[in-house]
């Protein structure tokens, strides 16, 4: 019997052509012994379900959730590789992704990595000399300020996906942030200065897009780990002033919108943290 290395799980809910193009980008990958996982959270879209099967892809639909960590952790469960590898429906692949990868982690026994990206929105690149962040080893303070692990670009042992419980099935956004946050607090993540992954946005429907903003997702995340004290020592620490400069951002931008009912919730929220983790 064939042995499956990485299991690939592409998550989609429509978006047809560009769905597409994720898929061939994994076919054509150098490195072979992998299974690719389609997990379609209720598409109405029946293409997707014939394209899968004709790609030779394991499809699975199930009823529309709009919680992407609930159906990456759906792929997961019928992954039989000893890697997993996300790639999101909108985004692309260089065809030695898979192989550069893999050799890397081996080669330097990291148990996570990512690569980095291309950023492409309507076409256009989006140039990153701007993102100033550590992206190799312990980079857990840098990504308690925004989620600078992209999906797509993460490959990592399944062991410890599962060590973890995969994803929060709760959240619409920051799902990534969130499981990021918990692994790297723990374990140090490698890096591949090599562009493997291209980041696609566009003028479809993303849920990056839906609110305007999404620093209220990355603190809900944060805030529930805070909470349970999920982080030790030091870390713990540096976790609970960032949220606390997340939530001062964010209300004072409720004070410009004259959203005062939410402000005071907040205002109750910061007197009850400070109270129970002094």
């Amino acid at each position: 019997m064939k042995t499956t290395i990485v299991s690939v799980i592409i998550p989609v809910f429509e978006r047809y052509e560009r769905f597409i193009e994720a898929v061939e980008s994994v076919l054509r990958q150098t490195f072979k012994d992998f299974e690719l996982i389609v997990i379609d959270d209720g598409s109405k879209d029946q293409r997707i379900e014939w394209f899968s099967l004709s790609s030779g892809a394991k499809y699975i639909r199930i009823e529309h959730s709009g919680k992407p960590g609930f159906v990456r952790n759906r792929g997961v469960e019928i992954a039989r590789g000893e890697y997993i590898a996300f790639l999101d429906s909108d985004d692309m692949w260089n065809l030695k992704k898979l192989e550069i990868q893999l050799s890397f982690m081996k080669k330097n026994s990291f148990r996570i990595s990512h690569t980095k990206e291309l950023w492409v929105k309507n076409g256009k690149l989006i140039s990153q000399k701007k993102q100033k962040h550590k992206r190799e080893g312990d980079i857990f303070k840098d990504a308690l300020k925004k989620c600078i692990v992209g999906p797509s670009t993460v490959m990592m042992e399944r062991s410890l996906f599962e060590e973890f419980g995969g994803f929060r099935e709760d959240l619409e956004i920051a799902e990534d942030y969130e499981l990021w946050l918990r692994i790297l607090s723990k374990y140090e993540i490698g890096y591949i200065n090599t562009l493997l992954t291209i980041k696609r946005a566009g003028n479809w429907p993303q849920l990056s897009g839906k609110y305007g903003q999404i620093e209220i997702f990355r603190i809900e995340g944060l805030k529930k780990l805070v909470e349970e004290r999920f982080f030790q020592g030091e870390k713990m620490e540096i976790a609970k002033k960032e949220l606390l400069r997340k939530i001062d951002i964010y209300m004072k931008g409720l004070i410009k919108r004259n959203k005062q009912e939410e402000y005071k919730k907040w205002e109750q929220y910061l007197n009850k943290l400070s109270l129970e983790h002094p």
